[in-house]
């Protein structure tokens, strides 16, 4: 398995953020969602560095869905990142946590009158619009006595190569307003006349998981094409959100995206633009949550039991399921893994991991080579910090994982694991 931040072994073990998976076992028990804080740390930084050019005023957001809880905003505060949410639920923990609202971002493209009235209340920084009926609702909901920033989201058009469910550009797409329909130039002139809210910029987000550099320079020429052309029409945008995708290494296989390299490129092919078509150089914003979180996540599991079926087939069967792995079932994702207190054995046998779930789709981990496992050894899955603990469900009653904070060889309950009491909590006889 190919470590990442923290990882390392010592004594045929596996250790992150300098504790040792027996150590984790002991103290918080499996399954157990490890988050190795040293890692987003220097992700976080990396970025920030990354997405910087003189002549660009820049932000980075922390798009909340990838993965949050108080412990989570408090980190992203602490690393001076501004926070994007689409719900009621994100925007309450973010307000919670104690984050200041004027630097949050209320993406979603259904939202609620609930929603949108929360957000008025709360005097989030900027919503960003998806569509027509929704500006039609924010004007009706309007409390008066501020001026509310927006934005629009725009569909460029731009086919990325990732999973169908994790586009978000393409001509069929749920996201956004057509950036080339008259109507969409309506929208803004429409926005731009009422004096309760001022008309920032234009959003997009292509999709997720994109590893094709030349997919995110191709969304910076539309998006800024499009700039240029508002000029035209006298509309100035000021500032322009990327959204993220940008994607990460799951398995040894996988190639990830420099983000050393591609952020300075997107940054001076927007500068070299503006130049050429003498334009007002935007602020850009880039939504990067799972360049942060995924990889700094490992999800240690319990060995339940193996088994041989008749078609030959290897089976290691943990006390984890899709309730708390779900993206390999949702997107056939590919993982690592490791039998993480035999972490030097030879690896001689594929085996398929398997969850508890009566489900016969039910597997974390379709195909791996491991140490022969035994009853009680511990499964590492590497790669599982963006959408893991997020989508997380109680499907067949389980209870959810607790989430650990690791540094400097101690570990912190973020999230504490759900009791059989927890799962009562709104039931009524």
């Amino acid at each position: 398995m190919r470590l990442f931040g923290t990882q390392e072994v010592r004594e045929n073990e596996l250790y992150i953020g300098g504790m040792s998976v027996s150590e984790l076992k002991k103290q918080f028990g499996t399954p157990l969602y490890v988050m190795d804080v040293a890692h987003m740390k220097a992700q976080s930084k990396l970025i920030k560095e990354s997405f910087s050019h003189p002549s660009i005023s820049t932000g980075v957001m922390y798009a909340s869905k990838a993965f949050l809880n108080l412990a989570m905003v408090k980190f992203i505060q602490d690393q001076d990142y501004l926070i994007e949410v689409v719900s009621e639920g994100e925007l309450y923990t973010v307000e919670q946590a104690g984050y200041p609202l004027q630097n949050v971002f209320f993406h979603g493209n259904a939202k609620t009158a609930a929603e949108l009235d929360y957000a008025f209340r709360s005097r989030v920084g900027t919503i960003i619009i998806d569509n027509h009926q929704e500006f039609v609702m924010l004007k009706a909901q309007h409390p008066g006595g501020f001026v509310q920033r927006v934005m629009v989201r725009l569909n460029p058009l731009i086919e990325s190569e990732t999973h169908e469910y994790i586009q978000t550009t393409m001509n069929d797409s749920k996201f956004g307003v057509y950036a080339y329909d008259e109507s969409t130039l309506t929208l803004v002139q429409s926005i731009q006349k009422d004096h309760r809210f001022a008309f920032v910029g234009i959003h997009s987000h292509i999709g997720s998981q994109i590893v094709n550099p030349n997919t995110f320079y191709a969304q910076v020429e539309s998006m800024m094409g499009i700039v240029r052309d508002y000029a035209d029409k006298g509309i100035s945008i000021q500032e322009v959100n990327l959204g993220g995708g940008f994607g990460v290494a799951y398995t040894e296989a996988d190639h990830e995206v420099e983000l050393a390299v591609v952020l300075p490129n997107m940054l001076k092919t927007i500068a070299l633009f503006c130049e050429e078509h003498q334009l007002t150089i935007p602020k850009v914003y880039i939504e990067p949550a799972r360049s942060i979180v995924a990889n700094a996540g490992t999800t240690l599991y319990t060995v339940h039991s193996t088994k041989t079926t008749p078609s030959g087939k290897q089976f290691c069967f943990v006390d984890g399921s899709m309730a708390d792995h779900i993206r390999t079932v949702l997107y056939q994702a590919t993982y690592d893994a490791v039998v993480a207190n035999r972490a030097t054995d030879p690896v001689n046998t594929t085996y398929t991991i398997g969850g508890r779930a009566c489900e016969s789709g039910d597997i974390i981990v379709r195909s791996v080579k491991l140490a022969t496992p035994q009853a009680g050894d511990l499964i590492a899955v590497s790669t599982t910090g963006a959408y893991h603990y997020s989508m997380a469900s109680n499907y067949n009653r389980f209870t959810k994982p607790a989430v650990v904070f690791v540094e400097n060889g101690k570990g912190k309950v973020v999230v504490k694991r759900e009791t059989l009491d927890d799962l009562l909590r709104n039931d009524v006889k």
